[in-house]
């Protein structure tokens, strides 16, 4: 049975860290913007170059450019996707609402990781990556075993983003409130939203998530 997912919540609140627990739990294939256009513009078909093109002249990739890319995707079928990065406008989810109409599916659940700003900054702050494989660290809450080495691959490749800092992440909140936000009303309209604890343990954001998605795939 698929499900296709979309994760809100603001800079920091852990979609990355729920995204990768639902690829290993459930074999959902996480669609990121970034991760699309990179492949596209490898392959050597016209949508690879459509994409080439405009990157190449250091423009924006349009929207429409990055529906079909996610058209692409649901052709291939699976198991489910998860959105990653995207919708982050209003305008992207109106297009991204068409494109499901029109090729079949659905987006089935919609969960925000509700946080409060005072305390991402605490997690920001502290947070690590892991270069290599992505596994997330926190100086306070998940420190490595070993200093700057990951536990999972074991290499010592963990870094530090250059805007996990106060004034950055206060730039990026503002850009989140301005343009994101308005998602949440969006998906409560269309009866598809649901929200978790973002700042819970890990554990239990990720149970809450599995809950929601259980529940929904037990009514079908």
């Amino acid at each position: 049975m698929t499900i296709n997912i979309i994760l809100l919540g603001a800079p920091g609140a852990g979609k990355g860290t729920q995204a990768r627990r639902l690829i290993e739990e459930r074999g959902l294939v996480q669609l990121s913007t970034g991760d699309m256009l990179r492949e596209a513009r490898r392959s050597d078909t016209d949508m690879g170059r459509r994409v080439s093109d405009v990157m190449d002249r250091g423009e924006l990739v349009t929207d429409d450019i990055v529906i079909e890319l996610i058209g692409e995707k649901f052709a291939q079928g699976g198991k489910g996707f998860i959105f990653d990065g995207f919708p982050r406008t209003l305008a992207q989810a109106d297009a991204l609402q068409q494109l499901v109409a029109t090729s079949g599916t659905q987006i089935d659940a919609v969960i925000e990781l509700c946080v409060d700003d005072q305390a991402l900054v605490s997690r920001i702050s502290g947070r690590m990556t892991c270069g290599t494989c992505g596994e997330v660290y926190h100086d306070q809450t998940k420190p490595p075993k070993l200093q700057d080495t990951c536990d999972l691959c074991n290499t010592a490749d963990l870094r530090r983003r250059p805007d996990d800092n106060p004034n950055s992440l206060n730039t990026r909140l503002l850009e989140y409130y301005k343009k994101t936000s308005p998602l949440l009303g969006y998906y409560h309209a269309l009866g598809n939203l649901h929200s978790v604890d973002g700042l819970a343990e890990m554990d239990s954001v990720a149970s809450n998530i599995r809950s929601i998605l259980d529940a929904f795939q037990a009514e079908r």
